[in-house]
Order: C-alpha cells, then structure tokens, then sequence
C-alpha cells in the first residue's frame, strides 16, 4: 500500500472525514454558508436571501456553523442592538473551495441526476405490490 492509499484508509476511519460531510447532512448549513459568500448579513437579511426556512432553524444553523468555526458573530455595541454573521476564513475556503467545486459539478450534472431520481421513482411506481409473508 503506498502513501496516498494509506492517507485515504485513514480518513475514512477518522472523525474528521465525517465532521466534515456531517455539514452537508444538515440541509441548511451549506444554504447559509452560500448566503454569506456575499459578505456580513444580518439574520433577517439571511432569512430573506434564503426564504423557506423558519428563524428557529435559521437560529440552530448559526449556531452550529459557528460552534464549527465557520461563522463568526459580531455584535455591535450600539442601540438598538446589531447582529452580523459572516464567514470566517475557515468558512471562506469551504465555500470558495470544495462548495464552489461542487456548484460547478451541480451545474453541469444536476439535470442528470434529478432525472435518474424521477427514473428510478416511476420505476418503483410500475412494480406490483410485493406481500412481506
């Protein structure tokens, strides 16, 4: 087993390889990383760039990606109080780096893939009910 191939056993077995996915497991993580690529955005300039999730949740997915270093919280010292999210640098070479990467793979293969999905669902719509006896 040479170098390379004992490096990739490695990160399967390893806590970082699954830190890391875990970001996309969590549906809005990647959203709201996307959304700060722009720059500093308060929490209801957020919620009206994404739309569709709920303050609880955005609240949860701030809170994670900054537990995760992603994103940093900045609250200025004035009234009425202000609250800016933005991208660390961490954040800034997810997002710049595999996430841009993956954009670009979505771009060019997402028709593909939706298109195998709606395949593969009327393709099990077409099958006959099987009895589990």
């Amino acid at each position: 087993m040479n170098e390379h191939e004992r490096h990739c056993e490695e990160l399967v077995a390893d806590c970082r390889l699954r830190a890391v996915t875990e970001l996309f497991a969590h549906t809005w993580d990647p959203v709201v990383l996307a959304a700060l690529r722009a720059g500093p955005r308060r929490r209801r300039e957020l919620r009206a760039a994404i739309g569709g999730l709920s303050d609880k949740v955005l609240t949860e997915t701030l809170r994670r990606l900054c537990a995760r270093g992603l994103v940093g919280r900045h609250a200025f010292v004035q009234a009425p109080p202000r609250v800016e999210y933005a991208l660390t640098p961490l954040g800034c070479s997810l997002v710049n780096g595999p996430m841009r990467v993956l954009g670009e793979w979505i771009l060019e293969h997402g028709d593909a893939l939706l298109k195998a999905q709606e395949d593969q669902e009327e393709q099990e719509k077409a099958l006959p009910a099987t009895s589990n006896i």
